[in-house]
């Protein structure tokens, strides 16, 4: 069998009813490829008068990768970025040696019914560039590879697959993939990096035979391929690439190859040394139970 492992996900409330679905970092898989972190938000309807703006916070160590499927979001950072972020665009926040931002309601919206639905992943800095300056950098669903293979539509977020390459800059091997099954519909994915993994956005499919759960995500055993079908129209996605280059340390909104470097950057944050989104005067503290070094993940 193609698959090794299963993961079921849980639910986690990130503040005023703002559920999301937290794949990554699980007990047995704590990350695929470079990918410590996956979360998957909504569908959500958003209404005037409910508020699920993410106030300003920080990171290290790590980028963050934003996917939407329907909706919108403002992203605003301590480098004085400001962008909409919109479905089918790929937003790349290397936080390096530390970012502060926010993540709100555009203003444009605030006074509408819409419906927010999406990923958001952490990649893991490679640890020679963990301190590299942080950036910014969205790239529009336009400039995104979309191609046909068999009965699948397939979208080359990051990385590069089937003869396309993403313009997505990434600093170590990294693939993400946003496909659509139809029902009936049958893809052959090849063993396209050494780590990978494939998650039911909207619907369930089986993998050579095996049936994944919308919500549920397959960790593929190393150099496998599987044939994917769906019964019932699928949306996927599918993330991977080469091994962490060494154990991660992972608390609250910082990731580090370092225990020393999070208490730091903890420190950082709580004396407000990590600049600030401007025009903002909000921000997350730090969670009232603080870093105790564990193992790393590795």
């Amino acid at each position: 069998m193609g698959i090794a492992t299963e993961l079921a996900g849980h639910a986690r409330d990130l503040g005023g009813g703002f559920t999301v679905r937290r794949l990554l970092p699980d007990a047995r898989q704590r990350s695929v490829g470079p990918f410590v972190f996956f979360d998957h938000f909504g569908p959500v309807a958003e209404v005037p008068g409910v508020n699920h703006d993410v106030r300003p916070h920080p990171h290290i160590g790590l980028a963050t990768v934003t996917y939407l499927f329907g909706g919108a979001m403002m992203h605003r950072d301590s480098l004085g970025t400001e962008q909409v972020i919109e479905p089918g665009a790929i937003n790349w926040m290397s936080a390096g040696r530390g970012i502060v931002h926010s993540e709100r309601r555009p203003e444009g919206l605030r006074d509408k019914h819409y419906v927010n639905h999406g990923l958001q992943l952490w990649v893991a800095l490679p640890r020679e560039r963990e301190e590299d300056e942080p950036s910014f950098r969205h790239t529009p669903a336009g400039e995104i590879p979309e191609i046909s293979l068999g009965d699948a539509e397939i979208r080359i977020l990051v990385g590069e697959a089937f003869g396309e390459i993403s313009p997505v800059v990434t600093l170590s091997p990294t693939l993400y993939l946003d496909a659509m099954l139809p029902a009936g519909g049958t893809l052959e994915l090849p063993a396209l990096a050494s780590e990978m993994a494939i998650y039911p956005v909207l619907g369930q499919l089986s993998a050579d035979g095996r049936t994944i759960g919308e919500g549920s995500m397959a960790v593929l055993a190393p150099g496998m391929s599987v044939r994917l079908a769906a019964d019932q129209a699928c949306r996927l996605a599918v993330i991977g690439g080469e091994p962490l280059d060494g154990p991660r340390h992972m608390w609250w909104n910082f990731v580090s190859s370092s225990r020393e470097r999070i208490i730091q950057a903890s420190q950082d944050w709580e004396a407000q040394r990590m600049g600030k989104v401007p025009h903002d005067d909000e921000f997350i503290p730090l969670p009232p139970t603080r870093f105790t070094p564990p193992e790393p993940m590795s």
